[in-house]
């Protein structure tokens, strides 16, 4: 298998599993800010791994714009984030029509692995970010279920990757 993980990763948790799969696939791991379209053209399998803020995959456009310079690859994106596995209704619509066209949606395979937060490393604007959605998620009268768990997640402290969860991946990216 001739592959490449690429990431782009802000607080450590896409890099670590970038890392992995690329230590399970025996490929490299290389960050998108090294790497141009045409670095990737030598590769079948390209893995394209990018943390999620606001249901964009960070840098994920290095795939989406050049979908058509990718035609004859097999291209698997991964996000991180903290948003339970188990929300499937919030990565199959909300994730995947954010950063998928329709066009693109039958050339790329999406899997979804939870990072980490931790509030003592997050940027001032991120810091800010979780405490302006806590309080206007918060104040409605009647928040929806998803809603409810975006406050929760507001709370959120700690490493929640787990390496055991990119089985799926790796198996999808050897067959």
């Amino acid at each position: 298998m001739n592959a490449v993980v690429v990431y782009k990763s802000k607080y450590g948790s896409t890099k670590t599993y970038a890392q992995w799969i690329a230590n399970e696939l025996g490929c490299d791991a290389v960050d998108a800010k090294e790497t141009k379209i045409q670095d990737l053209q030598d590769y079948d399998t390209i893995i394209y791994g990018g943390g999620l803020y606001a249901e964009v995959i960070a840098g994920v456009s290095l795939v989406t714009k050049n979908i058509d310079k990718l035609k004859d690859k097999k291209i698997i994106v991964f996000s991180t984030g903290l948003t339970p596995q188990n929300c499937k209704e919030y990565y199959d619509k909300m994730v995947w029509e954010k950063n998928f066209k329709p066009e693109v949606r039958d050339k790329v395979k999406m899997f979804n692995f939870p990072g980490k937060m931790i509030v003592s490393e997050l940027s001032l604007v991120h810091r800010t970010a979780i405490k302006s959605l806590k309080k206007i998620m918060s104040g409605k009268k009647k928040p929806t279920e998803m809603e409810k768990l975006l406050i929760d997640l507001c709370d959120a402290d700690g490493d929640f990757s787990d390496k055991s969860l990119i089985t799926e991946l790796v198996e999808y990216a050897k067959n």
